[in-house]
């Protein structure tokens, strides 16, 4: 256990819920994602009411995703599989596909969620910028808070296009800098990754961890490869009061200064609204 507390938090999450870690469990158990409170004065900063809002969080981005009875849905960087959960247990007659990179996270996943009723499910171990399928005529593509961590924004893009129908839909959430703060949050970026790394983990990707880009950027990417962004919902006050339960989760587990800071950080940065917690819709064109 000595050697799992002092790694990055999210690198051996199935480890330390395997080893009976009651926190990651309860918290990290089916999602592995912020939370999302329709009324953020109403957290109570416990656990469970924390992996509630994790639920909830899948369930802002299907709403925003308008999923209903009788899709193909790809879900990139599935995590455990929470997000597959919802769909599985909330709608009808679904072909759900789950990628992910990390093998331990799959093998979970697959352990986890069982189709209901007429609903297909799959699991994939893959890179979600290069999805070892030849032909899926997608109806929605859902990544939720994973973007950062891939190794091209573009070459995922490119990928969701190519899997997408005509008009399907593209849903991702993730952390962007205000316009004014994206130049500065970039520079520091690379000084200030190592850190984020050693706090969060590595993705068990060579790419630097949280890679964000502005809302401006995302534009320019859509229309590069050939999505229109048709929805831009700002969640960050409703996310908010992830950063406390996380931190103590994180630090209690392991309690180094880097952990607390980087943690502490980022929520200073976005309760300023220097750094959003968005969710945006594209369709393909």
């Amino acid at each position: 256990m000595s050697n799992q507390s002092e790694s990055p938090y999210f690198d051996n999450l199935p480890t330390r819920i395997n080893c009976g870690d009651r926190s990651a469990a309860i918290a990290f158990g089916k999602h592995i994602h912020w939370g999302y409170w329709e009324n953020p004065q109403l957290a109570d900063g416990t656990l469970e009411d924390f992996a509630k809002a994790a639920e909830q969080l899948s369930a802002k981005m299907v709403e925003i995703a308008q999923i209903r009875d009788n899709l193909t849905i790809l879900d990139a960087g599935c995590g455990f599989g929470g997000t597959i959960s919802y769909l599985n247990d909330h709608f009808r007659n679904l072909n759900l596909i789950g990628i992910n990179i990390d093998a331990d996270q799959i093998n979970r996943a697959r352990e986890l969620v069982q189709p209901k009723g007429d609903n297909k499910i799959s699991f994939i171990q893959a890179n979600a910028c290069a999805i070892p399928v030849d032909s899926l005529e997608s109806d929605r593509l859902l990544a939720v808070e994973c973007i950062f961590a891939f190794p091209s924004r573009k070459q995922f893009f490119q990928e969701a296009y190519r899997l997408l129908k005509p008009g399907g839909k593209l849903t991702i959430c993730d952390f962007l800098p205000a316009a004014w703060f994206a130049g500065i949050w970039q520079y520091w970026e690379n000084k200030i990754n190592p850190n984020i790394a050693k706090t969060y983990g590595t993705a068990k990707t060579d790419k630097p961890v949280f890679s964000f880009i502005s809302l401006a950027q995302y534009r320019e990417l859509a229309q590069s490869t050939g999505f229109k962004l048709a929805t831009v919902v700002d969640i960050t006050k409703n996310t908010l009061p992830t950063y406390p339960v996380v931190n103590r989760i994180m630090t209690k587990a392991n309690p180094q200064k880097t952990i607390f800071n980087t943690t502490q950080g980022l929520a200073m940065i976005s309760r300023l609204g220097w750094m959003g917690y968005i969710i945006l819709d594209f369709v393909k064109e």
